[in-house]
């Protein structure tokens, strides 16, 4: 089946931290982009000449609708040629050409298990997408534990909508770890958060191994090694409760 690219136009860009950006795309020759909450694209940006140097894959950050626009949430890397056209070269308006959808890091079938997804950064985006999308369908669930990782407060993505879906999601738990804010008062905020990595939350949280609660795991390699060896080696989870997605 041959591969289908979509010439997509950049609708809105808004700055969330002073590294990280949402862009909203639409792609006008469709009524609606089927994908799976989770997913992603490969766009083909113009920074060289081989597919290799052009091809970068993003996370779909919003929920499958009916509807013809995506919202992407990207952070800046240092010497990074692809954010760095992100961010210095698009503008509303701009041509952003894509494949996809892909990937297999999506939600179950059937939510017969609590799911515990473990995230820093921009690694959010298909996590976002996974909770909108079971609440705006009132998909069946049991309990659903996000815990995000990122080094300052700034940093927090989504913190307004992840609150609302407290309220509205019936057993879902919001945890917040920075990195970088040793003096954190836990009381200054409306949610379950401290000062470190992400790491200590599962441990403490999950120490005793249970068959019935799986682990998604999205972010930088050196966090996702370091999350699969604790749950395996120091918990004692077997691997295939474990499902893991790299970004960067």
């Amino acid at each position: 089946m041959p591969t289908t690219w979509y010439d997509s136009k950049v609708i809105n860009i808004q700055p969330v931290s002073p590294n990280i950006r949402r862009f909203w795309v639409e792609i006008p020759e469709l009524e609606a982009f089927q994908f799976k909450a989770g997913q992603f694209v490969t766009m083909d940006l113009p920074i060289g000449e081989k597919r290799l140097q052009r091809w970068r894959s993003y996370s779909i950050a919003s929920a499958p609708t009916e509807s013809n626009q995506l919202e992407f949430c990207i952070v800046r890397l240092d010497g990074g040629k692809a954010t760095e056209y992100l961010f210095d070269h698009i503008s509303v308006g701009s041509t952003l050409r894509f494949k996809g959808p892909d990937g297999a890091f999506v939600l179950p079938e059937a939510i017969d298990h609590d799911m515990v997804m473990v995230c820093t950064g921009t690694g959010i985006a298909p996590f976002r997408s996974m909770l909108q999308h079971i609440a705006q369908e009132n998909i069946p669930h049991r309990k659903l534990h996000l815990i995000f990782g990122t080094r300052q407060a700034e940093g927090i993505l989504y913190q307004s909508e992840f609150l609302e879906l407290q309220k509205q999601l019936p057993n879902f738990h919001y945890s917040v770890a920075l990195s970088r804010e040793p003096d954190l008062d836990p009381a200054n905020y409306p949610f379950d958060i401290q000062s470190g990595y992400v790491h200590s939350f599962y441990l403490n949280a999950y120490a005793t191994p249970r068959s019935d609660v799986k682990f998604y795991l999205c972010g930088w390699q050196n966090m996702v090694d370091e999350a699969v060896l604790n749950l395996t080696e120091k918990l004692g989870y077997d691997k295939r409760h474990i499902i893991t997605e790299l970004y960067g």
